[in-house]
């Protein structure tokens, strides 16, 4: 798996690949138009963040590159890639559970915040990419 060189684009099976944690400086786009919807993210090697509509939708510390990122209402699913270990934040339906599988684990159920944020910790450094899904239980 590859950083994201152009930042944000549509994959031809629908899924969104976003972010570049190489990056030493700061970068953006916004304005991105995918079914129907706008895109906007922000990246380098310290954050990756994924805005949709202008509603928080994915935020990674340090900074991830993720490819086939799929969200519908039964949850989101992705493959994850960065040189260390990363805090991931995901905006979800609000006060719900969801399971969560990490590299095809079940890394247990957890609930989502009154804000529908779920945060989970994944171990990327020296792994390459990661599969993780996150779905309604």
């Amino acid at each position: 798996m590859a950083v994201v060189e152009e930042l944000l684009r549509a994959e031809q099976d629908g899924t969104l690949s976003f972010g570049n944690h190489t990056l030493a400086a700061k970068a953006k786009m916004e304005d991105f138009r995918h079914d129907g919807d706008l895109y906007k993210v922000k990246t380098y090697h310290e954050i990756t963040k994924l805005e949709k509509n202008g509603m928080f939708l994915y935020e990674s510390v340090p900074g991830t590159s993720v490819n086939h990122f799929k969200e519908d209402a039964a949850g989101v699913s992705f493959v994850v890639e960065g040189a260390e270990d990363a805090q991931i934040t995901i905006g979800l339906a609000d006060d719900t559970d969801y399971a969560v599988y990490i590299d095809g684990a079940n890394a247990g159920r957890m609930k989502t915040n009154l804000g529908g944020k779920l945060n989970m910790s994944v171990e990327l450094a020296g792994i390459g990419e990661v599969q993780v899904k996150v779905i309604r239980a």
